[in-house]
């Protein structure tokens, strides 16, 4: 008998994305199984392996949901813990997040029904079943609200998250972002570098970003700039192993600044350098980089 290395549980709100997920998951090469009875999981795991499969065994993604027959959110939990305590599998739980108004767009679009609520109105199921899911929500290890998100963008947060993962080790995600477009909404940890000085009041450095040398030569000259970034990436330094060891396996850092183009930009992609240094694999992107400059957005220039 060959079970998987790892397993992973995908849940959340309906309309949130499991099936782009599941979907993703597929083409990186996971087994993938939706909407499978609990009673059933055993069964899965003890068959043999399919055809043509590698010798390692792929990662396992189920899918479960309201939808799943004999759902149950508190069995569930009780026979993830039994997979980890007795059987030493890895287990890990990703759960979907939306806000309401947005699910309830979706279905309006769509013209499907919510599964909760097939003769009422989509609200009534999806406040139904955000109480149905609060325990895996509550449970789960790793959580992705994909209100903002657009089908490719989720595949794509999913490709940099899962390809090759061992499920044991922390996903570490470093993004960048404008305070003035809204904060990230997966952030984890936030820190604000809008008390640097701005180049974007710089007309010659205004067009260029944090990914060009001169804006950068410029951010790291302000007398604060080498002393706070470097707290902050011995903060990480400490927090990142702590949160391992709490088996929180997903770990967004927001750096913002206040368009998102120059300061954020130029600290991330440091800090990425510093924590690949240290042994980390983290991802790097910058959510606003492609943002037109806008006086309107950046305030009045601060002179010091």
């Amino acid at each position: 008998m060959t079970r998987p290395k790892d397993i992973l549980l995908v849940t959340g709100m309906s309309g949130a994305g499991k099936t782009t997920v599941l979907k993703t998951l597929e083409d990186l090469g996971w087994e993938v199984v939706d909407n499978l009875p609990l009673l059933l999981l055993d069964r899965l795991l003890d068959a043999p392996l399919p055809e043509g499969s590698p010798d390692d065994s792929q990662p396992l993604a189920i899918g479960i949901g309201a939808r799943t027959r004999d759902f149950d959110p508190e069995r569930i939990v009780r026979r993830i813990r039994d997979l980890r305590d007795r059987h030493g599998l890895e287990v890990g739980m990703l759960f979907l997040d939306c806000s309401g108004a947005e699910l309830e767009r979706r279905y309006s679009e769509t013209r499907r029904r919510h599964p909760l609520a097939l003769d009422r109105p989509a609200n009534d199921g999806i406040g139904r079943e955000r109480d149905l899911l609060a325990p895996l929500r509550e449970w789960a290890n790793r959580l992705i609200d994909t209100t903002d998100m657009a089908a490719n963008e989720l595949a794509q947060q999913i490709r940099a998250n899962f390809a090759g993962e061992d499920l044991g080790e922390p996903t570490l995600s470093i993004r960048s972002f404008g305070f003035a477009r809204g904060l990230p909404r997966n952030a984890d940890l936030v820190f604000d570098m809008r008390f640097l000085r701005n180049p974007h009041w710089d007309a010659d450095l205004r067009p260029g970003t944090g990914l060009d040398a001169d804006v950068s030569a410029y951010i790291m000259a302000d007398p604060a700039y080498e002393a706070a970034v470097s707290r902050i990436e011995e903060l990480l330094m400490l927090l990142l192993p702590r949160y391992r060891a709490e088996g929180k396996s997903y770990v967004t850092v927001a750096i913002g600044c206040t368009g998102g183009r120059h300061r954020s930009v130029h600290v991330a992609e440091r800090i990425g350098r510093r924590l690949r240094d240290a042994g980390f694999s983290p991802s790097v992107d910058h959510r606003d980089l492609g943002a037109a400059p806008q006086d309107a957005l950046e305030g009045s220039p601060v002179v010091l």
